[in-house]
Order: C-alpha cells, then sequence, then structure tokens
C-alpha cells in the first residue's frame, strides 16, 4: 500500500511565481488532490509556476503523466513551469518512461526560479 500524498501546499513567491509544493506519494491513489491543486493554479495564470516533487517518495505512471500534461498546458497558457526533482525517487520513474529529457527539471527551488527568471526577459 502506497503512503498517501501528505501535503500539497500553494506558497506565493517573489514576482508572483507559484510554487507548489508535494510530499508522500504520487500515484493513482493519491493523485487527485494534487491535480486538483494544478487546476487552480492555472486557472489562476500566474507568471510563473514551481512544482517541488522533493518530499516526494515515489511516483508512479499517473504521477509522470501529471507532470507531462502539466508542462504541456502551462506552454498552451503560456505560463513558465519549472519541476524541482531530485530524488531517484521521482528521477528514476522519468528516466525509465523516457520523458526525462522533456521536462523542465531542476535540483532545487532557486535554480527553477532562476530558470523561470531567464525565461520572462
Amino acid at each position: 500500500m502506497t503512503e498517501p500524498v501528505h501535503h500539497v501546499t500553494t506558497t506565493r513567491l517573489d514576482r508572483g511565481v507559484l510554487l507548489v509544493s508535494l510530499s508522500g506519494s504520487l500515484d493513482a491513489a493519491t493523485h487527485r488532490p494534487v491535480v486538483s491543486e494544478l487546476d487552480g493554479v492555472f486557472e489562476a495564470r500566474p507568471p510563473g509556476v514551481v512544482l517541488d516533487l522533493s518530499e516526494v517518495a515515489f511516483m508512479g505512471s499517473v504521477g509522470i503523466a501529471m507532470l507531462v500534461n502539466s508542462h504541456h498546458r502551462a506552454g498552451r497558457l503560456r505560463v513558465p513551469f519549472a519541476i524541482v526533482a531530485n530524488s531517484r525517487a521521482v528521477l528514476r520513474p522519468l528516466e525509465i518512461s523516457q520523458v526525462l529529457g522533456t521536462l523542465p527539471l531542476h535540483r532545487s527551488v532557486d535554480e527553477a526560479l532562476a530558470a523561470l527568471r531567464l525565461v520572462s526577459t
């Protein structure tokens, strides 16, 4: 049995960028609150979104699909988007599914914010 997503929180950072932070597992049994939160975030059309997965302990195929869909949605809405992924629990599934190189991945929130600033200028 997988550990549920413990927290999905959204924080407004400098320049209005929204940071969505997750902890726990991201899979078929736990992804609904995350998708719901991201729907609200993208509907707000912020100047940027950072999705922080550094506290995610397990990610299944539904989590991978959610990341790909979020990346495409951000592109359609022209909302700069970055993902913080720095653990094997997240990076390995992305590598196996061959989407590792297609997502805007960064090792830290600071690195992701710096990348968003470059895109915004």
